[in-house]
């Protein structure tokens, strides 16, 4: 099933992705690769699989030392739902 990503998912992978996107073109300019739109592309997709997995290894290290989060659950039927929020009201 889906889960939302945690917090520190997010900064952690959004760091990894600048940073892996910079050495990585640094990289490529050292070796002479020409700019366009092929190396750009490489750059991204290179560093969206970093980021991807610094953010999945963040959230594994979370849940061995959290242990695994419960799922929100939430009722299938309309009726109610809108009967469990009418109760939550004062």
């Amino acid at each position: 099933m889906f889960a939302l990503p945690s917090i520190w998912n997010l900064f952690i992978s959004t760091v990894v992705f600048f940073l892996a996107a910079w050495y990585i073109r640094r990289y490529l300019e050292a070796h002479g690769t020409p700019g366009g739109m092929t190396r750009g592309l490489l750059v991204f997709v290179l560093a969206s699989l970093l980021s991807w997995g610094a953010g999945a290894a963040v959230d594994w290290v979370q849940e061995q030392i959290a242990g695994p989060q419960a799922a929100a659950q939430t009722p299938d039927d309309l009726s109610q739902l809108l009967k469990a929020m009418g109760q939550t009201r004062p």
